[in-house]
């Protein structure tokens, strides 16, 4: 088994796990040593927990609950790969969900959590961790709802809350070359982490990370259309983490790459004529 912390903050840890183990090889027990959330994002493997069995394929979720044994075996296909998510225990109020719901000790492929682990997976694999303790928080939400039955209330903002959510973006846009997290905009704002993802959202149409990611966008954009600065240096400057990801992401938003945005800002507008045909 190997373990990779993909990221890490006071209130959330994510980490890929690699088990390599082969069918027949002798189980042993484990505890858990918090409350996790594990998205099985490939293979397979059986687990025991608290007198049941459970098989767990691709799309399964792992539960864990602080000091509860477990056993894990493989005896049908060799090893599998999940992406954890482990929760302080501080914010499991907010989360919601009494002792009985994190000893449920798995849940099978279900689409309304299956497609929040494979947005988590896509950024694990495209390297893009900051945003994962978002998709942390909202898994964890959407597992309470699903297990418990009872959907969370759309969030309703006060008028100090909508207040916090805009000098919360404000904040954001200000500091987004920085390497902010979750964590980060919610202490600015003064609330919980879980908290503050539902208030920004609900205000401003967006998550944090969304929106850091638009301000860096818009940064970006500005800057290949005023400067002559490579777009190397651009990228690093506005927050992005290398070349690669900003190109990728840039191009996604635009339609163009950047070095063509920079042409069509300066007058060669062919190039964005041209994209906008392909989409009639």
């Amino acid at each position: 088994m190997t373990a990779t912390i993909l990221f890490e903050s006071r209130d959330v840890t994510v980490s890929e796990f690699r088990c390599s183990a082969a069918p027949g090889e002798r189980p042993y027990a484990e505890q858990y040593a918090g409350y996790s959330l594990s998205y099985v994002r490939k293979g397979s493997f059986g687990c025991h927990h608290r007198g049941r069995f459970f098989e767990l394929v691709t799309g399964s979720l792992l539960v864990g609950h602080p000091g509860d044994e477990y056993m894990c075996t493989h005896d049908h296909v060799c090893g599998d790969e999940c992406l954890s998510f482990f929760f302080d225990e501080a914010i499991i109020d907010e989360i919601g969900g009494d002792k009985r719901t994190w000893q449920t000790g798995a849940t099978p492929p279900l689409p309304e959590l299956m497609v929040l682990g494979e947005l988590a997976v896509a950024g694990a694999d495209r390297e893009r961790t900051h945003g994962l303790d978002e998709i942390g928080h909202l898994i964890a939400g959407r597992f309470v709802a699903t297990v418990t039955g009872r959907e969370g209330r759309p969030a309703q903002p006060s008028l100090r809350d909508r207040r916090r959510a805009v000098e919360s973006a404000l904040w954001i846009d200000d500091n987004s070359d920085r390497d902010i997290d979750l964590a980060d905009t919610a202490r600015e704002a003064g609330v919980s982490p879980f908290h503050f993802l539902r208030l920004f959202a609900a205000t401003i149409g967006v998550t944090p990370h969304q929106y850091l990611i638009r301000a860096r966008l818009r940064r970006a954009a500005r800057r290949l259309s005023e400067e002559d600065a490579p777009v190397t240096d651009i990228a690093y400057d506005t927050g992005f983490a290398d070349l690669s990801n900003f190109i990728r992401t840039f191009t996604r938003a635009s339609g163009v790459s950047p070095s063509k945005f920079r042409k069509a800002s300066r007058g060669e507008r062919k190039i964005l004529q041209e994209q906008i045909g392909r989409y009639r």
